[in-house]
């Protein structure tokens, strides 16, 4: 959006955005909810959804991420999906924000294209494969049938077989690991702990990355912030 598009609409001398710019615009001003959906009435739309189906993250989860430029953080909705990550955070992972429909989720990506755990240590990838499932039927069971969650059990069903068999174990309550264990293609092996802030009201995750001082995590958690989000791109 260029600055002149921008100003015409302060103006009220530009077209009608779309939707999806709107939801850019409240988003990149930090706007809450209610201002959001004040602006959505501004401009003619049908008013988003609030909760869970949400995208729109809170301004204070944004205001904390803005904050950790240096540190690997994301924001994740409950079925895995990232909103926003910071530079660091792509640095790792990879852009998160590129997928679209399903792949979205970074659990669906886990059980329909293997490529996606090279990241993760072959030792703990059954566990991972546990951990998505039981949070998956967790979040189905709490939704509801027709729900999002519900809706990518039964793509899941249709193309993976592993996700067919842990799905009948009906298993709940898996945790990760404490210790979550990467592997970067520049840095190689990393052993990060993860601590999470939670929005009860969207159910927005905040997921922070950080590396005990003086290990080597730690050193390559600084070489990484060199190298940047370029190896990852």
């Amino acid at each position: 959006m260029s600055t002149d598009y921008y100003a015409r609409l302060e103006r009220g001398t530009g077209p009608q955005p779309s939707a999806q710019m709107v939801a850019a615009i409240t988003q990149g001003l930090h706007l809450s909810l209610d201002e959001r959906d004040h602006v959505f009435r501004l401009a003619g739309h049908n008013l988003p959804p609030r909760g869970a189906t949400s995208d729109h993250i809170s301004p204070g989860l944004l205001r904390i991420l803005d904050r950790l430029s240096d540190t690997p953080a994301e924001i994740v909705t409950e079925l895995g999906e990232t909103l926003r990550q910071t530079p660091m955070g792509i640095a790792l992972t990879g852009d998160a924000g590129r997928f679209t429909g399903p792949e979205r989720s970074l659990g669906y990506r886990w059980f329909t294209n293997p490529v996606f755990r090279e990241t993760y240590p072959l030792a703990e990838q059954k566990v991972l494969s546990r951990v998505y499932a039981a949070g998956l039927r967790e979040i189905a069971t709490m939704r509801g049938p027709g729900s999002k969650a519900q809706q990518f059990a039964e793509l899941l069903a249709q193309h993976s077989d592993e996700f067919r068999e842990l799905w009948s174990t009906h298993e709940v309550g898996v945790r990760p690991p404490e210790i979550k264990r990467f592997i970067h293609p520049e840095v190689g092996n990393l052993e990060l702990s993860c601590q999470t802030l939670f929005d009860p009201d969207q159910s927005h995750r905040l997921l922070v990355y950080t590396a005990e001082p003086g290990s080597e995590s730690h050193d390559k958690l600084q070489l990484l912030a060199v190298i940047g989000a370029s190896s990852r791109a």
